[in-house]
């Protein structure tokens, strides 16, 4: 094939933005396609679903704005073809994967991979990966509480040639449908699949014929080349030093026992360092990941934090070098059982990276207001399957809990159901094409008070519903979660941490009027798993909200006022957290202050300390809001806004402030091995910090900088 670029080892700027364009335009006629075709609403509906272009080797080139975990891992199903020989591909095949052992999330992610030939030869490929609602195993939608081995847990496809020479190899297909207890809807998604990849491959192939195939490779190296330069650019504005992050996810399926991600960063130079060498060993339940779930976590992350206004692409991940050993409940060994770890590990490897990421970017004065505390901290699952009316088999993945809070940002509220990082666009099905697809009928579906967490600048509060069945007698609904009992939304430099979920279920209570009145409720804890869901019975869920941002005493009374008439803070809250009081529809002011002045007293332990900053001081750079770094001669200090000296000599400031147990309420439930602490300035009483932690545990430093490269920064900061 030629055109008139084509042989070009040099290509002209206004070629490449053309091709680039195109090519992520053509990354938008997939996921046009894709759900076009698909007859699942987890792809139609909400969009979690991956569609990119790859190089020959596996790096990918260009991607959608779909869910940023599975960008990394298609390029694993890519590799895993050219390790087989009985694979080697050849024009108009396509590729089938689904093994977390081998490239994927999880059992129910799969993927399908084809190459683009051009002159004889592979240049390129096109990838697609999306969540289907069942591949079999022990349980309905392929989650697997009780599961022990991975092998229980569903069909695990390892890397097959489902189309061969453009014809689909049907006899591989009945084999994958025969494991699926909906096989109707999988089958359309394989369609929807391979119709993806055909036009990938028609809308390259029209550009090869235009610029030839070597101009578009050596566009697609480009595009990965330059936000890789552009993210080490922005590196290099950061300060150096480590940044820690630890959350936790409880209940592995099995009994209730606590697991830890713990995370520490290291930025140096150009380069970021992900080690997560202190996490918790596997678990014997379905809650790990693979070492390609902690990829895609850190992915997650990644891409929208520190890359928001960059071109997604391999390129931006070569930035970072990730640190595990085997055996990890973040890098989990055959044959442990990974089956949720889409909604456990891995989106908690994305919390503690988000964290540590925004942590690196509120000490730099040219990226603070873009720091942000954690969204939406967890995924709870609710599947509902059996027969419909009609004597059907239906099955439904609902992907309403996306509706969680988004966090808030250093200058200003978090998004209402805004969703996680993960996904930056966001979508849930509307209730009645839910109620289309399913035998359920919503009861409510609207925004939950009290869930996002306080702060200065508030989290965006979670959706919440209630279901019940319609038109049936009975069905399976599996349930999990974790963060019931850990508040994964963090906030962040006093911001409180996000509601944790609530699940509930009243048996009868929709024949009974569960409008009219109170049901009696039974609270289920995070794993409940799989549950007979009778006519009349009712499930009832409200998610994590956003993590706050700064102390919640110093909001602004009149946005407290506003939260209050909106229904998104009660006025119990509005006292017991922000200090504010709100009478009926109008504001006390007076009160409001007495109030705060109150609650601030009671945070200092002595009376008697008085500010202490070092005169002469030059600030040479600021952690968050609250707190500056200043320097005398050839020393550097930690103080607060009120000027307590915390930290001399380094930025481990905790151990200057004042530490007091930070007491659960009725929206944040703590798992036993589990406590909260607040740090407070000892002059002021301002809240710097609220920890997550292990009991009987001393939270560690989250910033630690190298001061050299914080001093660097200095004609940037005021004086």
């Amino acid at each position: 094939m030629t055109g008139p670029h084509s042989g070009e080892t040099t290509v002209h700027p206004v070629v490449f933005e053309v091709i680039r364009s195109r090519l992520l335009a053509i990354t938008e006629e997939m996921r046009i396609a894709l759900q076009s075709v698909s007859g699942s609403p987890t792809v139609t509906e909400a969009s979690d679903f991956f569609t990119g272009l790859f190089l020959a080797d596996g790096s990918f080139a260009s991607m959608g704005f779909q869910v940023s975990f599975q960008a990394p891992v298609v390029g694993n199903l890519i590799r895993a073809v050219y390790a087989r020989p009985t694979l080697e591909p050849r024009d108009g095949d396509m590729f089938c994967g689904n093994d977390p052992f081998v490239g994927a999330l999880h059992q129910n992610d799969i993927q399908l991979a084809g190459p683009i030939y051009a002159d004889g030869k592979i240049f390129a490929w096109a990838g697609v990966e999306a969540h289907v609602t069942d591949i079999g195993g022990m349980d309905f939608a392929s989650w697997s509480p009780n599961a022990r081995d991975a092998r229980q847990e569903g069909l695990r496809i390892p890397c097959v040639r489902l189309v061969e020479g453009g014809r689909m190899r049907e006899d591989i297909l009945e084999m994958i449908l025969t494991a699926t207890r909906l096989p109707a809807q999988l089958n359309l998604d394989f369609r929807a699949f391979v119709a993806t990849i055909n036009v990938a491959r028609e809308r390259v192939a029209d550009l090869v014929t235009r610029y030839g195939a070597s101009t578009l490779s050596a566009v697609m190296t480009r595009m990965i080349d330059v936000s890789q330069q552009r993210v080490e650019e922005r590196l290099l504005e950061l300060p150096d030093g480590e940044f820690r992050a630890v959350d936790f996810l409880e209940h592995d399926g099995e009994a209730n026992r606590l697991y830890k991600v713990d995370l520490r960063m290291i930025k140096r130079g150009a380069g970021l360092t992900f080690d997560f060498s202190g996490s918790s060993p596997q678990a014997p339940g379905f809650i790990n990941a693979t070492r390609s779930g902690l990829e895609g976590g850190v992915t997650g992350a990644l891409l929208p934090m520190l890359a928001y206004d960059i071109p997604w692409n391999q390129g931006v991940l070569q930035t970072a070098t990730i640190i595990a050993p085997d055996g990890l409940i973040c890098t989990a060994q055959f044959p442990a059982p990974v089956g949720a770890a889409t909604v456990e590990t891995i989106w908690v490897v994305s919390n503690v990276c988000s964290q540590a990421l925004n942590r690196l970017l509120s000490c730099a004065p040219k990226y603070r207001e873009r720091a942000q505390a954690v969204s939406d901290g967890t995924m709870a699952t609710f599947n509902l399957g059996g027969r419909n009316q009609y004597g059907e088999p239906f099955g439904l993945h609902l992907m309403d809990p996306l509706a969680g809070g988004y966090a808030a940002f250093a200058g200003k509220d978090g998004y209402e159901a805004g969703g996680p990082i993960n996904s930056p666009a966001p979508a849930i099905a509307d209730v009645e094409r839910n109620e289309l697809a399913a035998p359920l009928f919503y009861l409510y579906r609207r925004l939950a008070r009290d869930t996002g967490g306080a702060g200065r600048y508030r989290g965006g509060v979670s959706a919440e519903v209630a279901l019940t069945l319609a038109g049936i007698e009975g069905a399976d609904a599996l349930i999990m979660t974790h963060g019931a009992e850990v508040p994964n939304a963090c906030g962040l430099f006093g911001g409180h941490p996000g509601a944790t979920v609530i699940q509930k279920w009243a048996s009868g209570a929709a024949k009974t009027g569960v409008c009219f009145g109170e049901p009696k409720w039974i609270q289920f804890g995070p794993k409940p798993g799989l549950q007979k869901m009778r006519i009349g019975d009712v499930f009832a869920a409200s998610w994590q909200g956003g993590g706050g941002w700064g102390d919640p005493l110093d909001r602004d009374p009149v946005a407290v006022h506003r939260d209050c008439r909106s229904n998104l803070v009660s006025r119990q809250a509005a006292a017991d957290i922000y200090g504010v009081i709100v009478n009926d529809t109008e504001l006390d002011a007076a009160g409001t202050r007495a109030l705060r002045a109150s609650l601030r007293a009671e945070r200092i332990r002595d009376r008697s300390v008085r500010a202490n900053c070092p005169p002469d001081a030059t600030t040479i750079g600021e952690i968050g809001p609250a707190l500056r770094l200043i320097r005398v001669g050839a020393e550097t200090y930690v103080v607060s806004r009120s000027g307590a000296t915390l930290a001399r000599g380094s930025t481990r400031w905790r151990a200057g402030a004042i530490r007091a147990q930070f007491a659960p309420s009725r929206m944040l439930r703590l798992h036993e091995g589990l406590e909260m602490s607040s740090f407070y300035c000892p002059v002021s009483g301002e809240l710097l910090a609220v920890d997550v932690h292990e009991k009987g545990a001393i939270p560690p430093d989250d910033i630690i900088l190298e001061l050299a490269s914080v001093g660097s920064m200095a004609p940037a900061l005021s004086t």
